[in-house]
């Protein structure tokens, strides 16, 4: 296989983070998070996205969203996300298994949601036959590549805070919405009214490791019981601390994602003038959707991987990463090109 298009998954580890897994690997330390790696990164995050940010060291993305939304959540109380989100389509039902509680959906061709949208989940507030709504689940960046702006999510927030709810924020590509917007971590989350974020790292550099991060401390509150639970607690927990150090100094963590967002705009900029391929998405991260004559996805799949979207309309999904280059670009287009 050459570079892969098919996720950010799917990119070696940076070297910047093996080395601070090395780094970590040079002694004995305290388990379960008292060790010193652990303590200065959950201050990172204090400082990142303000001195009451809480910060929870997990294994995956799934495992920060079903830990936080558990821990929100009433047994009778439910999900509100968008029809595209992972939490939805891509967790093999975990959220609904381990929290118990129903995930309910919101038509979205672009993955966002609009406060107006939200609003006919409030009928069956107070009425003991439907399950409550409890928390609304937004993804940044969305599956579709889209990024919310910091007034957008104000405004859910809002919405959420004023119907007694709670707002959770999928970040598995948090980096590249902050590359995106030009805001800082605080500015997107903190200041715009967020409960709670399953924070990305292994889609942008990292080995394994995402953190859930409570952004007011009194929501915290015994969460390290459900972490347990959920089976998201790291004995070694040092090496997914020191990821994070490393992910965060001299904003590596920016850099790396300005980078996909870059790589793929360079690709939507080549496949433009292409006449059998239409972009069907704006392109605002590091993901490219693309609808393609159908001849042509299964011999570019045997040199490059990447997945099909949506069969009905012939529309694929290419993604970039931190390792993508310029050349990788020119080699694949005109691939495309050859193949057409």
């Amino acid at each position: 296989m050459k570079r892969s298009f098919a996720s950010d998954n799917n990119a070696p580890v940076h070297p910047v983070i093996l080395q601070a897994i090395a780094d970590a690997n040079q002694q004995d330390f305290v388990s379960y998070g008292d060790d010193p790696y652990t303590r200065e990164a959950r201050e990172i995050f204090r400082q990142k996205l303000g001195g009451d940010a809480q910060a929870f060291f997990v294994f995956t993305g799934t495992g920060a969203n079903v830990s936080a939304m558990s821990h929100l959540l009433r047994p009778w109380q439910g999900i509100v996300c968008a029809s595209t989100a992972h939490i939805q389509n891509d967790e093999c039902g975990a959220p609904e298994k381990y929290s118990g509680s129903k995930v309910r959906t919101v038509p979205s061709e672009n993955g966002k949601l609009i406060p107006s949208q939200l609003k006919p989940f409030l009928h069956s507030v107070g009425f003991e036959h439907h399950v409550q709504p409890g928390v609304i689940s937004i993804t940044q960046a969305t599956e579709l590549g889209m990024v919310y702006t910091a007034e957008e999510i104000e405004e859910i927030a809002h919405f959420a805070h004023q119907n007694d709810l709670y707002l959770h924020m999928d970040g598995a590509r948090i980096a590249n919405a902050c590359a995106a917007s030009g805001l800082s971590p605080e500015e997107m989350i903190t200041r715009t009214g967020v409960d709670v974020i399953s924070f990305g790292g292994t889609k942008n550099g990292l080995m394994n490791g995402e953190a859930v991060v409570f952004l007011n401390p009194e929501l915290a509150k015994n969460f390290q019981y459900v972490r347990k639970q959920s089976m998201q607690l790291a004995s070694k927990m040092r090496y997914i601390s020191a990821q994070f150090i490393a992910h965060f100094k001299d904003d590596l963590w920016l850099k790396t994602a300005e980078h996909a967002n870059k790589m793929a705009s360079l690709l939507a900029e080549r496949i433009r003038d292409i006449p059998d391929i239409k972009l069907s998405m704006p392109v605002q991260t590091n993901a490219v959707f693309a609808s393609v004559p159908p001849e042509i996805i299964q011999p570019l799949q045997e040199k490059y991987f990447f997945y099909e979207w949506n069969k009905a309309l012939n529309e694929v999904r290419w993604m970039t990463h931190f390792q993508t280059q310029e050349e990788d670009i020119e080699d694949f287009v005109n691939t495309i090109k050859s193949l057409l």
